[in-house]
């Protein structure tokens, strides 16, 4: 069996016209001429895994503490992507994931088509390996199912094999397991809803790998196939385990380094074959404050073993492309993106947007009046800033550099009241328009080392004669931040001083709003967001 599942007619379940179509102003990797630029997602989507259905194409990615998580993102030509679904509408356990869990939840999923239905294997680093299935990706998964309980288990990845056999093959997170740079082998009941006690380990990567996880499982002619990153997220390359048994032992070969190139450690991917019988290879690049953005290289193979990228040294090993020659799907596509202005014109929460944790149906509604609201609400007991605090209304970076501009209209009812269009991460800023003394100020908020629970600095306040306002966010490259607000959206003035963005845990940092207040009683102010829009 073939690591890419092929099945036809999957169009006639639903209809992708349906989905949104939206075409960035910031970044857009096709270049209009059958090329495009790495990365295709310059966005954090980390641990990407993709699979081909027919003509079409899936992406998953982890989304930790985020909710909804495990984004679902379509593809006729897998440069040109589109968000079409999450499959994991709240995380379990409830209890757990209603509070705000850096770098906890979703770590890195596999998604595969088998028997005529998708599914999503993922590890949640604290409990164990989760699967999820459905027969649409556009629509509801099932419940999450633990097929593996156990901590440190994490980046699952199955084959159902020729002869009907199913496998798992799995890593370590040192952190919950007390060990590291380990993949094991483990057989899996038919249904796939139970990972079986009878691990074999296949590498231990410690001699020359470094840290090595993140696998993916393949065959091909013959052979399984182990695609591995190791070395480290930033600094690491990729390697490739390969052995006529699915238990081994395994040859080892590195075939993607960063070589000469500005891309930096080319890590944990998927391989996709297309119908045209091309061969290619997705993988992330740690880009700080930008998170984990996605690539696309062309790979072939040579005498069963995979290249990838290309071969500027000569030393075998592939370095990877910048600019490439657009997969051969068979004709052209429309150039998408997946979606970050925003109208709020819907009566529907737009799929750019995640909370920082499971969301509370008081958290804020959309609406059919052409605004989103959200409702101030207290800070969680003994939060000293915003690190903990779950009704952050975020989306990832769309580029590395932006301008982003809101107008917002806050209600407040009562004094200490506040809301904020926010850069977020483990440092953070923010622009606060807040009541004190039944008057509307506008101050910069800023919080460096959020995560060690320090405290929040202020600039200078301004008053404000209107409650409705345009903020704007200046994003330049390296993650630089300058912001500015105005009354009529023509003449903007600067706010504070210039803040870097830093990334989150696991995480690249975020755009997007907050509303708080100081202490619970049985009304809450709001604030109406009409609309974001990015440009250049």
């Amino acid at each position: 069996m073939r690591g890419i599942l092929i099945a036809f007619g999957l169009l006639s379940i639903f209809s992708l016209s349906a989905q949104e179509k939206t075409v960035s102003k910031v970044w857009v990797s096709d270049n209009g001429d059958g090329t495009y630029t790495n990365p295709i997602l310059h966005a954090d989507y980390s641990d990407p895994d993709v699979v081909r259905v027919g003509g079409d194409y899936y992406m998953t990615a982890s989304s930790f503490n985020a909710a909804p998580g495990l984004p679902i993102l379509h593809s006729k030509d897998l440069v040109n992507w589109t968000l079409i679904n999450y499959a994991l509408p709240k995380q379990t356990p409830l209890e757990v994931f209603n509070k705000v869990q850096h770098g906890k939840g979703v770590w890195a999923p596999c998604i595969r088509y088998h028997k005529n239905e998708f599914y999503i294997y993922y590890p949640d680093p604290d409990f164990g390996i989760y699967m999820i299935n459905t027969k649409n990706p556009a629509e509801k998964w099932s419940d999450p199912i633990l097929v593996k309980a156990g901590k440190g288990l994490i980046d699952p990845t199955p084959l159902w094999d020729d002869d009907g056999k199913a496998y798992v093959a799995y890593a370590f997170a040192g952190s919950r397991a007390g060990m590291k740079s380990l993949l094991v082998m483990a057989t899996m009941n038919d249904e796939g809803t139970k990972i079986n006690d009878d691990e074999v380990l296949i590498i231990d990567g410690h001699k020359d790998e470094s840290t090595i996880e993140g696998p993916k499982l393949y065959k091909r002619n013959g052979f399984y196939f182990i695609f591995a990153p190791a070395g480290g997220v930033a600094t690491g390359w990729q390697t490739i385990l390969r052995s006529k048994s699915v238990y081994g032992p395994y040859e080892k070969k590195t075939v993607l380094h960063q070589g000469n190139t500005t891309i930096n450690g080319p890590h944990q991917g998927a391989w996709v074959t297309t119908q045209t019988d091309e061969d290619w290879f997705f993988h992330f690049q740690d880009k700080n404050a930008y998170g984990r953005v996605v690539h696309l290289q062309p790979m072939k193979w040579e005498n069963d073993w995979p290249v990838i990228g290309i071969h500027q040294n000569k030393n075998g090993i592939g370095e990877p492309v910048s600019t490439y020659k657009k997969p051969n799907v068979g004709r052209i596509y429309p150039i998408v993106t997946p979606p970050d202005s925003d109208e709020f014109n819907q009566p529907k929460l737009g799929l750019q947007w995640q909370w920082h944790a499971n969301p509370k149906v008081y958290y804020g509604f959309p609406t059919a009046m052409g605004h989103f609201t959200m409702y101030c609400r207290p800070m969680p007991e003994n939060a000293v800033n915003l690190y903990d605090v779950p009704n952050l209304l975020l989306q990832k970076f769309p580029s590395d550099e932006f301008v982003a501009t809101t107008k917002m209209t806050f209600n407040a009812r009562f004094d200490h009241e506040q809301a904020g269009f926010l850069i977020m991460g483990l440092d953070y800023s923010y622009i606060s328009i807040k009541q004190e003394n039944g008057e509307l100020y506008v101050s910069q908020v800023t919080c460096i080392n959020a995560d060690k629970n320090q405290a929040e600095t202020t600039s200078e306040s301004i008053k404000m004669n209107s409650k409705t306002i345009f903020l704007q966010v200046k994003v330049s490259k390296g993650g630089f931040c300058d912001f500015l607000y105005s009354t009529d959206n023509k003449k903007f003035k600067n706010l504070g001083s210039t803040f870097k963005a830093r990334e989150g845990k696991w995480i690249g940092s975020k755009i997007g709003f907050l509303a708080l207040r100081e202490g619970v009683i049985n009304d809450s102010g709001s604030v109406d967001i009409d609309w974001i829009r990015f440009n250049k």
